[in-house]
């Protein structure tokens, strides 16, 4: 695909998706903390999960007064519970003690808190401070590499390749538009190719015929 076709692509997701996540949250740290929650996970199950969370530790210095065991009961629903609830601890502590109980701003040092992968990093950066960034989840890989925008081996090659081909100022909004794409129609087991809005653009259906109806 050229640039000039995935800009298309990304004008036309913009008519139907909204160019930012489900996610609720009222500060950079809460959106952290769900963002780590939504690993293999709903966005509506973590909004639920936070609903309770935030109300009584929605700020660094209350999520330390909680043991890990505690952190576990609240957020078991989201599954992986133990290793999420281990690295939420890690993040929030490196949060207090190495930046002063702020959520830092730069791409660089999100990076470095405990706990926190690329993906997350990049997803705060562009949601909560406004950065160019895009971040690789399952559905992104997924529909990136269906349409022909980026034929990544893993998520940062693919990541590469969405920033190559796309203009900057589109990488954090289309990073929403691919996810909400995945799920509405870019679907892993069945594709909805027959209604698809960029079907005229993707790639899938060239290579692969009717597969995919």
């Amino acid at each position: 695909m050229d640039k000039t076709k995935a800009k298309t692509a990304v004008n036309r997701l913009a008519e139907i998706f909204a160019d930012k996540p489900a996610l609720k949250f009222g500060s950079p740290y809460q959106l952290l903390v769900a963002v780590m929650l939504s690993a293999q996970c709903t966005d509506e199950r973590v909004n639920k999960v936070t609903e309770k969370l935030f109300g009584s530790y929605g700020t660094p210095e209350k999520m330390l007064t909680l043991s890990q065991k505690e952190l576990e009961s609240y957020i078991f629903s989201c599954g992986l519970y133990r290793t999420k609830a281990l690295h939420i601890l890690a993040a929030t502590k490196d949060i207090v003690e190495k930046f002063s109980g702020q959520v830092p701003e730069t791409l660089e040092e999100l990076r470095t808190l405990a706990g926190v992968g690329r993906k997350t990093a990049n997803v705060v950066y562009s949601v909560a401070f406004g950065g160019a960034a895009i971040a690789v989840d399952t559905h992104v890989f997924r529909v990136s590499a269906r349409m022909g925008l980026a034929h990544g081996k893993n998520p940062s090659e693919t990541e590469k390749g969405l920033m190559e081909i796309l203009d900057k100022s589109d990488w954090s909004r289309a990073h929403h538009y691919l996810i909400y794409l995945g799920r509405s129609y870019c679907g892993a087991r069945k594709p909805d190719c027959g209604n698809c809005p960029v079907k005229d653009i993707c790639e899938w259906e060239k290579k692969n015929g009717n597969v995919c109806r």
